[in-house]
């Protein structure tokens, strides 16, 4: 049953890395794309980590930590364009 569950949620990972790569070809700006393209790849990332945690329970340390950093820096690169694609007047507010 562990093992089923592990495929799963590794298996929806990379339905999620899917997910967030195809409306890279669609007409929205530039930003939306990335937007949507870095939470379908943080979740599914998550995803698989999840998954390995369940396959491989005695590397759970790392695992968690890679969890840990996905969430992170995942969140700071976000927050990192979006500072960068501001105006320069808006900085100061």
């Amino acid at each position: 049953m562990v093992d089923l569950l592990s495929y799963g949620c590794i298996t929806l990972g990379v339905v999620f890395w899917f997910w967030g790569t195809w409306p890279l070809l669609g007409p929205r700006s530039v930003l939306f794309k990335l937007h949507g393209l870095s939470v379908a790849d943080t979740l599914g990332s998550m995803a698989i980590v999840v998954g390995l945690l369940l396959k491989i329970p005695g590397e759970w340390p790392l695992l968690v930590l890679g969890l840990i950093t996905l969430a992170l820096w995942n969140t700071v690169l976000g927050y990192v364009l979006a500072y960068c694609a501001t105006p320069e007047d808006s900085h100061d507010r």
